[in-house]
């Protein structure tokens, strides 16, 4: 991934209301939501919610689909992954034991992390 688009992808979620429908987008899963749906979870008039989903989509963070007279939106989990390891791939330069260090002080579940960069790191 190229810096500019990973700056991207950070403006485009640097409102609440957009990293709260991105959110709510990958817990949806690859069912997604359409736009009323989304607005009526986050308590944003529709016309608001489609100024902020346009601007989303724009930045590729989710996918549209038409569904008749519906927009449905999509989480991209690809370019998700693709930001996190972006994020990720220099990890600790070659050092896996402060990997695992710093795994085991994340306030997240060890399930919602991503692997260890490097496969000699290991947790208890």
């Amino acid at each position: 991934m190229e810096k500019i688009i990973a700056t991207t992808i950070f403006e485009s979620l640097s409102s609440g209301i957009r990293l709260d429908a991105y959110r709510l987008l990958v817990r949806q899963g690859h069912a997604g939501m359409v736009a009323g749906e989304i607005a009526n979870a986050l308590g944003v008039p529709p016309t608001n919610m489609s100024f902020h989903l346009k601007a989303m989509a724009q930045a590729n963070v989710v996918t549209v689909a038409q569904e008749g007279r519906y927009m449905r939106y999509r989480a991209n989990f690809s370019l998700m992954l693709d930001l996190i390891a972006y994020l990720t791939e220099e990890c600790c330069e070659g050092q896996p034991e402060q990997c695992a260090e710093l795994r085991n002080q994340s306030s997240c579940s060890p399930a919602a992390l991503p692997s260890l960069c490097c496969p000699e790191a290991k947790t208890e």
